[in-house]
C-alpha cells in the first residue's frame, strides 16, 4: 500500500505542476493584451501611458518565464495577486465565495448519494418490475430537462405553490435545500443507471452463484458482494462529479441568487480580470486533483487488486 500511495502522490504532484502551467499560460495565449482588454471590457478610457504603467505594475513587461516564476512564488504562498475589479486580494475573494459554493456542492453531493444508492440498488434487484420501470422513466424525464429549467420548475412547485422552502437567497439551512437538489438532480440519472447496470452485470458472475450455493442470504450477497463490487467505478465517478459540482454551480447560483463563486467568476470573465480567472482555475484544479487522489486511495482499500496491480507494474 505504501508503494501505491507514493506513486499516486507523485502523480498528484506532476498534475499540480501541469495545473500551474495551464492556469498561467491559458491567460497569456488569449487574444489581446490582458490590461487593455480589461479596460475595454469595462469601457474605461485610457491612454498608452496608463496602459504601460499598468503593465509595469502587474509585471507584464517582463519575460514570460520571469512572470511565471513570480506568479508561482505567490501561488505557493496562496497569493494570486489583486483583482482588477475591486483591488482586493484574489485569494481572499475566492475563499469567501468558495465557502458558499463548497457548501452547495457538498449538500448536492449528499443528495446524489441519498437518492442514487437506494434507487439504483432497488432498480437492479427488482429489474423489469414496476419499481424498476418507474425509476427508469423518472430518470429519463429528469435527464431530459436542462438544470436551469429544472430549477425554475422546483421553484414554482415547491416554493411558489407549496410554500415549503424559501424562493431564493442564502444564510439559512432550508435555503440550501432547493438549489442543492437542483444541482444534484442533473447528475442523478447517470448514477442510478451506473449502479443498476453494474449490479446487474455482477449478478451474473460465478462468485454470486457460488455464494448462493453456500446458502448465504440474498441481502448479504447484495450488500457485501454485488454492491461492493460496483463501488470502485462508483467512487471514481463521484470524485469527478464533486469537482464538476463546484465548477458547474454558476447557473444554479444565478437562478437562486446565491453569493457563490460561480457568479463571481462570471463577473470576472466579463470584466477580463485574469488574476481572478487564474486563481479560480488553480483552486478548482487543486480541489479536483486532491479529491481524485483520495478517491484512488479509497478504491485501493476497497479493491486490493488495484494496488497489487500498481505495485507489480
Amino acid at each position: 500500500m505504501t508503494k501505491f500511495f507514493i506513486k499516486r502522490f507523485f502523480s498528484m504532484a506532476i498534475a499540480m505542476v501541469g495545473l500551474t502551467l495551464i492556469a498561467f499560460f491559458l491567460m497569456r495565449i488569449m487574444p489581446g493584451d490582458p490590461i487593455e482588454a480589461y479596460y475595454m471590457a469595462n469601457h474605461i478610457p485610457v491612454t498608452e501611458e496608463i496602459l504601460e504603467q499598468a503593465r509595469e505594475e502587474q509585471g507584464l513587461d517582463k519575460p514570460l518565464y520571469i512572470q511565471y516564476v513570480t506568479w508561482l512564488t505567490g501561488v505557493l504562498k496562496f497569493d494570486f495577486g489583486t483583482s482588477f475589479m475591486n483591488g482586493n486580494a484574489v485569494s481572499e475573494e475566492l475563499l469567501s465565495y468558495f465557502s458558499v459554493t463548497i457548501q452547495l456542492a457538498l449538500v448536492a453531493f449528499l443528495f446524489i448519494l441519498i437518492i442514487c444508492i437506494p434507487f439504483g440498488v432497488l432498480s437492479a434487484v427488482k429489474r423489469y418490475s414496476i419499481a424498476d420501470n418507474l425509476t427508469r422513466l423518472s430518470i429519463f424525464f429528469v435527464a431530459s430537462m436542462p438544470s436551469f429549467w429544472l430549477g425554475f420548475v422546483l421553484i414554482y412547485v415547491i416554493s411558489f405553490k407549496l410554500n415549503l422552502l424559501p424562493l431564493m437567497g442564502w444564510g439559512t439551512p432550508d435555503a440550501i435545500i432547493l438549489p442543492a437538489l437542483t444541482l444534484a438532480l442533473a447528475n442523478v440519472p447517470f448514477y442510478i443507471r451506473m449502479i443498476r447496470t453494474n449490479m446487474i452485470e455482477q449478478m451474473d458472475k460465478p462468485f454470486v452463484t457460488f455464494a448462493r450455493a453456500q446458502g448465504i442470504s440474498e441481502s448479504v450477497i447484495i450488500r457485501k458482494h454485488i454492491f461492493k463490487a460496483t463501488l470502485t467505478p462508483f467512487v471514481t465517478s463521484l470524485a469527478m462529479t464533486l469537482g464538476i459540482l463546484i465548477g458547474g454551480a454558476a447557473i444554479v447560483e444565478i437562478i437562486f441568487s446565491i453569493p457563490g463563486m460561480g457568479r463571481f467568476i462570471v463577473s470576472a470573465i466579463t470584466a477580463r480580470d485574469y488574476h481572478v480567472m487564474q486563481g479560480f482555475i488553480m483552486m478548482i484544479g487543486f480541489f479536483y486533483i486532491v479529491v481524485n487522489f483520495f478517491a484512488d486511495i479509497i478504491c485501493a482499500l476497497i479493491d486490493p487488486r488495484i494496488r497489487l496491480k500498481e505495485e507489480v507494474a
